[in-house]
C-alpha cells in the first residue's frame, strides 16, 4: 500500500511537471507569436522574415475568439441598440483575424508552400465557419436590425449611412433571414466552397508548375530573340538540365514562345499546355471541381432567395441585373468578332503569301499578328522593349503620381519584405507625410500564381481618437527576371499590367476614410476596375513615355517615329484582344446563371457556350473553365464582365483629361476627391456623377477599341 501511494505521488509530481511544462511551453509560443502582439516595426508592418508556420494556427484560433468575445460584448450590452455600440462595435470586431488572415492568404497566392497549402485546407474551413456564426447570429442580427429600421439618416454622415447599409446588407445576404435548417445549410456550402476554391488554385499551380518545353537542338530556337533565349537557358540550367533551353506555360515565358517561334510544332505543343491546364482526368483535373462550384453557388443563391448565382451577385453591382451585363457582353462582342475575323483573312492572306499550306490556328495568331504588325507598320515588340526598362518603368509611374497627385515614393530598405526579391517605398504626400508602404514583388517563382494583382496587408482607416492608420499595399506582377547582363525589359503589354495594378494600388494608397469596412477599394466589382484601369491611359501618351522610355543601353529617349508607329498600332489587333476577352466574360455569365444542377460534360458546356457567342474557333476563350481562378478561387463570381464594364467608364473619365490636359490639377483632384479617396462611403453613382457631371457615355470606350 505505501509502495503504490509512493509510486502514485511521484506519477502525479511528473504528471504535475508534465502540465506545467506544457502550459508553459504553451505560454512561450504564445507570447512569442508575432501575430499576437504588436509587430514593433516601422509603420507596425509584417514581420515577414520573422514568420513561422506554427505561428498561424494558434493566431487564427485566437482571433476566431477575440472576434466571438467581441460579438457576445456587443450582444449581451444591456444598453438600447444604437449605431455607436452596435454598428461601430461590430466594425471594430475581428481585428485579429483580419491581421493575420491577411498575410497568410495573400502569402498563400505570392509565396506558398506543402505547408502553407494544407494548412489552408485546414484553416480555411475554420475561418468561413467563424464568419458564418457571425452573420447567422440571430441576436446580433436583431440588434443591427433595430438600428437599421430606426435610423433617423438626418443625424448621421454619409459614410456612417453606407456603413450602416453594408453592414445590414452583408448579414441579410450571409443568410441572417434563414430558418435553423437553411442556416446549417448554407454554413456547409460555405465551408466546402471554401476547400473547392482552394484545391482549383492549388491544381492549377501545380499543374503550371510541373511543364517544361526542353529543347536540346539549336534548330528548335529559330525566330526567338536572344535576350529570350538566355532567359530560357538560364531557366534550363536552374532545372539541372545542362545545354538545353526551358519554357513554360508562365506569360512572360509563354507569350514571346507563340509570338516568335518559328517551329510551328512546338507553338501548338506549348499552347495546348497551357490551354489544357486542370483538364486531363489525373489528380490535377478540375472539371469536377468546377461543377461543384457551380452548383453548390447555386444551391445558395437559391436558399437566398435568388433564381440564379448571377443574380445574387450582381445585387449590389452597379449592373445590378444579369440582363444588364449581357447586353453589354453581346453588344461588344458583335462589334469584336466582326473585327476578329476580318483580322484573321488578313494573317491567312499573310501565312499563304508566305507558302503556308496550312488554315491558321489558335497558336499561330500572336506569331502572324506579330509578322504583320511588322510588315504594316515597321515595328515589333523587340523594337520597343529595350526602352522599357523595368526600373524605368516604375519610376515613370511614380512620376505621374506625382504630376497627379503630389506623391513622393522612397525606398525603405530596412523594411521587412515578404520575398527576397520584393522591396518597399515609403509614399508620403505633398507635406512629406508617409501616407502608404508599397510592396513591388515583380518575378515569377513556383510558389506564386500566375498573373498580376494588388493586394491589401492593411486597409487606410482611422482608430477611435481619430489618427489615421496608413494601408500597406502589394503589387505583384510575374515579369521577366534579369537575365545576366540584361535588366528585366517589358512587354507594352506588361508596362500597362503595372500601370493598371498600380492604378488599384493608388486606389487603397489614397483611401481617405474612418472605417476599414468601407475604404479603399471595398465598392462594387464592377466599379473597382476603373481606378485601375484609367491609368493604362498614361502609359501610352508620349508625354509620358518620354519620361520613362529610355533605351537601356544607350539611355537615349524613345523616337518620337516609334511613338508615332506605337499610335498608329493603338487599334491593331483589338478584334482578337477584346473577343477573347469578352468570350471569357460570357462564360463566367453562363456558368453561374444556371438555373438547375450541372451534371454534363464541362467541356461540352463550354464549347456550346462559346458556339452561341460566335467565338470563332482561332481564337480561344481567355480562361478556359479548368483554370479559370478569376471565377473558380478569385472573388469574381459572375464578375469577370466588371472589366469591360469598367473600360467604358474610364475611357469616359481620361476623356475628362483630354479635355483639359494630361495632368490637370483641377481634374486630378476631382478624381482624387471623388473617387479615389471615398472607397465605399456613398454610393459609386453619385461619386461619378460628382466627377463628371453626367452619366457615363459608350462612345469614349467604342472610340479608343476601333469600333465605331
Amino acid at each position: 500500500m505505501k509502495k503504490f501511494t509512493l509510486i502514485f505521488l511521484v506519477v502525479i509530481a511528473i504528471f504535475s511537471q508534465s502540465c506545467k511544462n506544457k502550459t508553459n511551453q504553451k505560454s512561450n509560443e504564445m507570447t512569442e507569436n508575432i501575430f499576437l502582439k504588436p509587430y514593433g516595426t516601422v509603420y507596425e508592418v509584417p514581420l515577414f522574415d520573422s514568420i513561422k508556420i506554427e505561428y498561424y494556427k494558434p493566431a487564427f484560433k485566437e482571433g476566431i475568439k477575440q472576434q466571438k468575445a467581441e460579438i457576445e460584448a456587443i450582444v449581451n450590452n444591456s444598453e438600447a441598440p444604437n449605431f455607436q455600440n452596435t454598428v461601430e462595435a461590430f466594425e471594430k470586431s475581428g481585428r485579429l483575424l483580419e491581421r493575420v488572415g491577411s498575410v497568410f492568404f495573400n502569402l498563400l497566392e505570392s509565396n506558398t508552400n506543402d505547408e502553407m497549402q494544407a494548412l489552408a485546407v485546414e484553416i480555411s474551413p475554420e475561418v468561413t465557419g467563424a464568419s458564418d456564426e457571425v452573420y447567422m447570429n440571430d441576436k446580433l442580427f436583431a440588434k443591427i436590425k433595430t438600428v437599421h429600421d430606426n435610423f433617423d439618416s438626418t443625424k448621421f454622415t454619409t459614410e456612417q449611412k453606407a456603413l450602416l447599409k453594408k453592414i445590414y446588407n452583408t448579414f441579410v445576404r450571409g443568410g441572417a433571414n434563414l430558418n435553423a435548417e437553411n442556416k446549417t445549410k448554407l454554413k456547409e456550402i460555405n465551408k466546402t466552397l471554401s476547400l473547392l476554391s482552394l484545391k482549383f488554385g492549388d491544381n492549377v499551380l501545380a499543374e503550371s508548375n510541373n511543364y517544361k518545353l526542353v529543347i536540346d537542338k539549336k534548330t528548335d530556337l529559330a525566330g526567338l530573340p536572344e535576350s529570350f533565349v538566355s532567359a530560357a537557358a538560364e531557366e534550363a540550367t536552374a532545372a539541372g538540365l545542362k545545354d538545353k533551353w526551358v519554357f513554360t506555360v508562365q506569360k512572360p515565358s509563354l507569350i514571346p514562345f507563340l509570338t516568335y517561334a518559328e517551329n510551328r510544332t512546338l507553338r501548338e505543343q506549348i499552347f495546348k499546355a497551357y490551354t489544357t491546364r486542370g483538364n486531363h482526368n489525373d489528380s490535377l483535373d478540375n472539371k469536377e471541381n468546377v461543377k461543384q462550384i457551380v452548383n453548390l453557388s447555386l444551391e445558395k443563391a437559391k436558399l437566398l432567395g435568388f433564381k440564379t448565382f448571377a443574380d445574387y451577385s450582381l445585387e449590389e453591382t452597379m449592373a445590378k441585373t444579369p440582363t444588364k451585363v449581357n447586353e453589354l457582353v453581346n453588344n461588344i462582342m458583335k462589334r469584336s468578332s466582326q473585327k476578329a475575323k476580318e483580322e484573321l483573312k488578313t494573317l491567312q492572306k499573310l501565312a499563304a503569301s508566305e507558302g503556308a499550306k496550312f488554315k491558321i490556328e489558335a497558336w499561330d495568331w500572336w506569331y502572324y499578328t506579330e509578322k504583320l504588325r511588322k510588315k504594316k507598320y515597321n515595328l515589333s515588340e523587340e523594337d520597343l522593349k529595350p526602352y522599357f526598362k523595368l526600373e524605368n518603368v516604375r519610376n515613370g509611374m511614380f512620376d505621374v503620381a506625382h504630376k497627379l497627385y503630389g506623391l513622393n515614393f522612397k525606398q525603405n530598405k530596412e523594411i521587412p519584405v515578404m520575398d527576397k526579391e520584393a522591396i518597399a517605398f515609403e509614399v508620403s504626400d505633398s507635406n512629406n507625410k508617409v501616407i502608404s508602404i508599397l510592396y513591388m514583388d515583380f518575378f515569377p517563382r513556383p510558389t506564386k500564381r500566375s498573373g498580376a494583382w494588388m493586394v491589401e496587408y492593411r486597409r487606410q482607416s482611422r482608430d477611435e481618437k481619430g489618427n489615421n492608420i496608413i494601408p500597406i499595399i502589394s503589387l505583384t506582377t510575374n515579369f521577366t527576371k534579369p537575365s545576366g547582363d540584361l535588366p528585366s525589359l517589358l512587354t507594352f503589354e506588361e508596362v500597362t499590367t503595372m500601370f493598371h495594378e498600380f492604378g488599384h494600388c493608388l486606389h487603397g494608397m489614397l483611401s481617405n476614410c474612418t472605417y476599414n469596412r468601407i475604404s479603399s477599394t471595398e465598392v462594387p466589382r464592377d466599379f473597382v476596375e476603373m481606378p485601375s484601369q484609367i491609368m493604362e491611359n498614361w502609359a501610352s501618351e508620349p508625354e509620358v513615355l518620354k519620361s520613362f522610355a529610355k533605351h537601356y543601353k544607350t539611355n537615349l529617349t524613345i523616337p518620337d517615329a516609334l511613338i508615332e508607329k506605337m499610335q498608329k498600332t493603338s487599334t491593331f489587333n483589338n478584334g482578337f484582344t477584346v473577343t477573347e476577352f469578352v468570350a471569357a466574360a460570357a462564360l463566367d455569365m453562363k456558368w453561374y446563371s444556371i438555373t438547375e444542377p450541372f451534371n454534363g460534360n464541362v467541356n461540352e458546356f463550354e464549347t456550346k457556350t462559346m458556339t452561341e457567342i460566335g467565338l470563332i474557333p482561332e481564337i480561344v476563350v481567355r480562361y478556359r473553365s479548368t483554370y479559370y481562378s478569376h471565377i473558380f478561387e478569385g472573388g469574381y463570381s459572375a464578375g469577370y464582365y466588371s472589366y469591360l464594364w469598367t473600360a467604358v467608364l474610364d475611357a469616359d473619365a481620361f476623356a475628362a483629361f483630354k479635355e483639359t490636359s494630361l495632368f490637370d490639377k483641377k481634374t486630378a483632384n476631382s478624381l482624387r476627391t471623388n473617387i479615389l479617396s471615398k472607397g465605399g462611403t456613398d454610393e459609386v453613382e453619385n461619386m461619378w456623377l460628382k466627377f463628371r457631371g453626367r452619366e457615363p457615355k459608350v462612345d469614349f470606350y467604342l472610340k479608343r477599341m476601333g469600333f465605331e
